[in-house]
């Protein structure tokens, strides 16, 4: 584990090889999974303040679950998170022409409909954050959906940290990211002194 300040971070962040292969996994990260994206308190107001303008790039079935359930929802575990549609795919996804599912709020935050790009969950994914009341703990979740995404990191030879480096600045900042960046270094080097 690294500490930078109030972190922990998972030495997986640093080891593990990664870059989302979109035309394998089709945006299966919208679709599978015990819950919606974990929602922040900040993210709960930012989505309901863009719901109206994002609806128009949402499926009826997600505009369906919104109106049922509202904009987010609390799960089992009592964690905010994006209501789903039928138990299955996030409220908020779509598909493309070529069948990837993707975010509407992204969606529209690229042809500048909203500030908000997305769930920071979302954006930081297969990266978990849980908050203590000392520290985060940052982890690797690992993922069989995900397979395709560590085999065009091993060949891109990019590290997990390095694909996510925008959402952790986003959500840490750049003095963070730059600290566990130089840390990633010093490990780098130890271990290729120790081989």
């Amino acid at each position: 584990m690294l500490e930078i300040k109030n972190t922990l971070i998972s030495l997986d962040v640093i080891e593990k090889k990664f870059a989302c292969d979109l035309s394998q996994c089709r945006g299966a990260c919208c679709v599978v999974g015990d819950s919606g994206a974990p929602l922040t308190q900040e993210e709960q107001l930012l989505i309901e303040e863009a719901y109206p303008l994002v609806r128009s790039y949402m499926t009826q079935e997600g505009i369906d679950a919104v109106e049922n359930q509202g904009w987010y929802v609390f799960d089992s575990d009592g964690d905010c998170v994006t209501p789903l549609v039928n138990g299955g795919e996030c409220a908020y996804a779509f598909r493309d022409n070529a069948g990837i599912t993707l975010c509407a709020f992204e969606k529209a935050f690229y042809e500048r409909k909203i500030d908000f790009l997305k769930p920071v969950s979302c954006h930081l994914y297969p990266i978990r954050i849980t908050k203590y009341e000392q520290y985060d703990a940052v982890n690797y979740e690992e993922n069989p959906i995900c397979r395709s995404a560590c085999v065009k990191g091993k060949e891109r030879t990019v590290a997990l940290y390095q694909f996510l480096e925008k959402p952790l600045v986003r959500h840490y900042g750049q003095e963070w990211y730059d600290e566990l960046k130089m840390a990633a270094h010093v490990l780098s080097e130890q271990s290729n002194e120790m081989k």
